[in-house]
């Protein structure tokens, strides 16, 4: 059985992260992504290293982990975008494909008659994703963006990092490019609606994301509560703002995230470190009473964290069905017996390197598994084969 969009094509236009990322999510549900590449240099993130993936004989390959993570399960064709024969290609390709996704400047690809008008006219029924920092309209519309400076311009730096007066105080970035990886992730949304959308009027779209767009968006409950209450939003360092206790405790060995969610939870958190009588305490009993409180129970709560190591805490936790879990490291989440249990790391054969490591989709389809069985292709690996697809001459 083939995944749930195996009959669906993509023209990937898209480079660095959040355009790729979109394009890899369509491609692990079984879309066929041709991703469009300059020749002899190719997606910027194949020069994003330190480190890179080493040949069977332990050289470099120059395919960087950066790449690598976002760009499995597509084809790659080297075209020249400025000049009219990689136009020509460009435009038989898209009269052939379902999806569009592209993330060059605003009228950067009207230029090159490669604009969703221009597109549109050799196939009525594309969707057509552009993906920019700030928009196709708007005062910024012509700007440079990536991730780390849409974090800061959208909010989320200021609500992330330890708080004012704490050791290590400041804002700080997410540590993945989360702005990148949403925006693919509202693209694969948007171009999905607009398939539903079109399957009922035979329509297609133009769909304009922007990355601050995507931030503010996301800023989720921090922004609600601002709106509310007219009180912005803080750095508060692991603690959460509404709900209590939800933090990073050290203990005797290590560190445990504690996230305690509700009432009765807290009551047997409690009852494990001995203190029972904290769950019928007024200044504890409610979370709105342990929120108000906090300053007072954080230190209560430190001090018997301290005592214990970090396995014996989550074995009791875990026991009493109390949310918590080790601050792993990135090798200690893939060696998670649960991690892989699911299968989420696994090898696929690679053209250079013979094999290659990949973290694959979490989405598991019981009427249409999804296969992972194309590394992430070397630059033009494709050309050939896709120009013969389209029954054009491979010197084009």
């Amino acid at each position: 059985m083939a995944g749930p969009l195996s009959h669906i094509r993509v023209l990937d236009l898209s480079r660095i992260m959040a355009g790729p990322w979109a394009g890899q999510v369509l491609a692990d549900l079984g879309a066929d992504v041709i991703k469009v590449e300059r020749p002899a240099v190719g997606d910027d993130t194949r020069a994003w290293g330190p480190p890179f993936l080493n040949d069977q004989s332990g050289n470099p390959t120059g395919e960087a982990g950066y790449y690598l993570s976002v760009n499995r399960g597509k084809r790659s064709i080297a075209l020249e975008l400025d000049k009219p024969a990689g136009q020509e290609i460009v435009r038989a390709i898209a009269a052939r494909s379902d999806i569009v996704l592209e993330n060059f400047k605003v009228g950067t690809l009207k230029r090159y008659g490669l604009d969703y008008d221009s597109l549109k006219a050799v196939n009525p029924k594309l969707i057509y994703c552009s993906i920019t920092g700030f928009g196709q309209t708007g005062p910024k519309r012509d700007a440079a963006a990536y991730d780390f400076m849409i974090q800061a311009m959208g909010g989320l730096m200021s609500v992330t990092g330890e708080r004012d007066g704490m050791p290590g105080a400041g804002p700080q970035k997410v540590g993945v490019p989360i702005v990148d990886l949403m925006t693919g992730m509202y693209a694969v949304v948007g171009v999905l609606a607009a398939l539903a959308r079109r399957h009922e009027t035979g329509q297609g779209d133009h769909i304009d994301l922007a990355m601050l767009d995507v931030q503010a968006a996301f800023l989720a409950n921090q922004a609600m509560n601002w709106l509310v209450s007219g009180n912005p939003p803080k750095r508060g360092g692991n603690r959460h703002p509404n709900i209590q206790p939800q933090d990073v405790f050290p203990c005797a060995d290590g560190f445990v995230a504690l996230a305690v969610g509700n009432d009765g939870q807290f009551s047997k958190l409690a009852g494990i470190l001995g203190h029972p009588e904290w769950a019928k305490d007024e200044r504890f009993a409610t979370n709105p009473a342990r929120v108000r409180n906090h300053a007072l129970l954080d230190p209560l709560l430190r001090a018997e964290f301290a005592r214990r190591t970090r396995g014996e805490l989550t074995a009791l936790l875990d026991a009493a069905g109390v949310p918590c879990a080790p601050i792993n490291t990135v090798p200690e989440v893939f060696a998670e017996p649960q991690v892989q249990h699911r299968a989420m790391l696994r090898e696929l054969p690679h053209p250079a390197a013979g094999r290659v490591p990949q973290v694959v989709s979490p989405l598991n389809f019981a009427q249409a598994p999804l296969a992972f069985d194309r590394a992430p292709p070397l630059l033009g690996e494709h050309t050939a084969e896709i120009l013969h697809e389209l029954g054009l001459a491979s010197s084009a």
